[in-house]
C-alpha cells in the first residue's frame, strides 16, 4: 500500500468536520476538560444525552495531570473512592480515609471513558460568549483558542445547548462573560462571582458539593468553578470532591430532563 499524504488530510478533515456538525446542536455543551467535566461528560453520555466537551488546551485533565506540585499523584478521600471503581483507575491506601492513585492513569481513564460513552471532545477551542434567549443561555460562541491568543480578528461560530456546564475551575470563565455583558443574575447571595478563597481543604470539599447546581437560567456550575462562583475555598491537589461534583450535575440535568 503506498501512503497517499492528500488522502491522510481529506480524512482528517472530513471525519472532524462531521464531528463538528453534529456538535452544533446538543443537549448539554460542557466547558473545561478537567476532572469534574470530564465525570460529568461520562455520566451524562452514558445517559444517552448528546454532549460535546471544549477544553481550551492542546490536554485535557485540568489541574489533575500535576498532581501536587507536579509530582503526579493524587489523593481521594474515601466519600469518593467509588469514582475511581467506575473509572478502573488503581489506587493504594495511604492511611485510613485517604487514597493515592497516578494523576496520569486517572486522567486518561476518565477521558477514554467519556469518549467511549459518545461525548465529542474537542481540544483547542475556546468560549468567548455565550447566546441568551428569553431570559436562559441556549449556547455557546466558540474560536480557535490560538485565534484567542494571537489576538486575531476572526469572527466565532456557535453551538446550541439546552444545557451549559461551567466547569472551567479557579477562572469561572463561562460565568465571567455572562456576568460581564448579560443583564441576568446569578443564584449567589449578591447575583455576582463571589471568587476564590484561600486553601481549606476540609471545607473546599463540602463546599464543591454543595456549591454544585445551576446558577441561571441553562447554566450549571461544578467542580472548582462552584467554589470560586460561590465564594469557596480552594481544596489543592485532593480530588474526590472535583470527581463527585462531575457527578452530581450530571445528575441534576439528568433529574430536570
Amino acid at each position: 500500500m503506498v501512503l497517499d499524504e492528500i488522502v491522510i488530510s481529506k480524512a482528517i478533515i472530513e471525519r472532524f468536520l462531521e464531528k463538528l456538525l453534529q456538535a452544533t446542536d446538543v443537549d448539554v455543551a460542557i466547558v473545561g476538560g478537567g476532572p469534574s467535566g470530564l465525570v460529568a461528560a461520562y455520566y451524562l453520555a452514558s445517559a444517552g444525552k448528546k454532549v460535546a466537551l471544549f477544553e481550551r488546551k492542546l490536554s485535557l485533565g485540568g489541574g489533575m495531570w500535576g498532581g501536587g506540585m507536579m509530582f503526579n499523584e493524587i489523593v481521594v478521600q474515601d466519600e469518593a473512592r467509588e469514582i475511581l471503581d467506575v473509572f478502573d483507575i488503581r489506587y493504594r491506601e495511604y492511611q485510613q480515609g485517604y487514597y493515592t492513585a497516578d494523576a496520569v492513569l486517572a486522567v486518561t481513564s476518565i477521558c477514554s471513558q467519556a469518549a467511549r460513552a459518545g461525548a465529542s471532545i474537542f481540544n483547542c477551542v475556546s468560549v468567548e460568549d455565550v447566546m441568551i434567549r428569553e431570559g436562559r443561555v441556549t449556547g455557546l460562541v466558540i474560536n480557535w483558542s490560538p485565534v484567542e491568543m494571537a489576538g486575531l480578528h476572526v469572527d466565532p461560530l456557535t453551538i446550541a445547548a439546552g444545557s451549559v456546564i461551567d466547569t472551567t475551575g479557579h477562572a469561572t470563565e463561562v460565568l465571567k462573560v455572562i456576568e460581564r455583558k448579560a443583564d441576568m443574575q446569578l443564584a449567589t447571595p449578591s447575583g455576582k462571582l463571589v471568587g476564590e478563597r484561600s486553601m481549606w481543604a476540609e471545607k473546599a470539599e463540602r463546599l464543591t458539593m454543595d456549591n454544585t447546581r445551576q446558577i441561571c437560567p441553562g447554566v450549571y456550575v461544578a467542580g472548582m468553578s462552584a467554589n470560586a462562583a460561590f465564594g469557596g475555598p480552594r481544596m489543592g491537589p485532593i480530588f474526590g470532591g472535583m470527581l463527585l461534583s462531575g457527578r452530581k450535575v450530571a445528575e441534576l440535568i439528568l433529574a430536570s430532563s
